[in-house]
């Protein structure tokens, strides 16, 4: 689901960007208010948790993979505002170090995975976790409102891809970006998702708030003083596990390199050029990308890039912490 550069044209990323600031500025202030100095910290735990879920690849019908994010899980434990900001922050670390989702579509994809996933799934939790007579409802609400909101995510991404050969073509009539219209990126994003993906997203926010509430209750019940211990082990775990994500083959639909997409098949017939806006866009080569480091095995580059990446956001989001005031915030989480 991360959109690559040169997927978008240089207009469709600067309104997506433009629409984020003032929501990524809303989030800062309301975060600021709802966690106190002692919990911020926890957006650094909520955005390596991310990260780390977004290197289990899992395959696809068709050959292709996807992942899931834990966007709806993040907004339940932290509140979606707190959402925005942890996740916006760790689909950034993944464009920098990691090469995962471009830089120029930076605005894009926090559009679609940390500002539609976190408020939408948080919307649908409360909605039916209100009104599940249940001990269970808060497990059925997250379940309901992580597999619609990653579903979303997906469909907003595919409009994003569907409307550029529309909007955008060179002198012979040509897609200068992305070349598939909305006939097919709309089919192609959703169906695997509909069908995997979300299942594997709502299988893994109810697991991890299973361990968090047998483990470290605290922070479920938004309290001020969370037991880190048990967050941690689940950090850790996820990183020896991380290597797991290497098993999918294939790569996730969109995501091909210029090398690749004029050979891609869809609908029976391979595309046969590369779009003139892809191949002359820009060339970022991120330090680790693909989440590789040249001379090591494949395994071993990916947990060292689990380590770096999940250290780097911690330590950022303690930092922040530490140039906070003590107390208590202003308006209730």
């Amino acid at each position: 689901m991360h959109i690559p550069d040169n997927y978008l044209s240089p207009a469709t990323c600067a309104v997506m960007g433009a629409v984020m600031v003032p929501v990524w500025a809303l989030a800062a202030r309301q975060a600021g208010k709802e966690l106190s100095r002692e919990r911020l910290p926890l957006l650094g735990i909520g955005a390596a948790f991310s990260f780390l879920v977004m290197m289990f690849n899992v395959p696809l019908p068709g050959g292709s993979t996807g992942h899931a994010v834990g966007a709806t899980l993040i907004a339940v434990l932290l509140g979606p505002w707190a959402a925005v900001i942890s996740l916006s922050v760790a689909l950034l670390i993944q464009a920098l170090l990691f090469g995962d989702g471009g830089i120029l579509a930076f605005g894009a994809n926090s559009f679609n995975m940390a500002f539609v996933m976190p408020f939408l799934g948080y919307f649908v939790f409360r909605l039916v976790r209100d009104r599940v007579k249940s001990k269970n409802g808060d497990y059925i609400g997250l379940a309901a409102g992580a597999y619609l909101a990653i579903n979303m995510a997906a469909l907003c991404a595919a409009i994003e891809f569907g409307l550029q050969p529309s909007l955008f073509k060179d002198a012979a009539g040509l897609p200068l970006y992305c070349p598939y219209p909305l006939s097919i990126t709309v089919p192609a994003m959703l169906i695997p998702h509909l069908a995997v993906v979300g299942l594997v997203e709502a299988a893994f926010s109810v697991a991890v708030l299973a361990f968090v509430k047998r483990l470290s209750p605290e922070m479920a019940r938004r309290e001020e003083s969370v037991r880190m211990r048990p967050l941690f082990v689940l950090l850790v775990a996820l990183i020896c596990l991380s290597p797991l994500g290497l098993l999918a083959a294939g790569e996730a639909w969109g995501e091909w390199g210029v090398d690749k997409i004029g050979a891609v098949v869809q609908g029976g017939k391979a595309l046969g050029f590369v779009p003139g806006g892809m191949r002359e866009g820009l060339g970022f080569r991120a330090l680790m990308k693909d989440y590789a480091i040249q001379g090591l095995p494949a395994a071993a580059g990916y947990i060292l890039s689990a380590v770096a990446g999940a250290a780097i956001l911690i330590i950022l989001f303690k930092l922040f912490g530490a140039t906070r005031k003590k107390g208590r915030p202003k308006a209730k989480a």
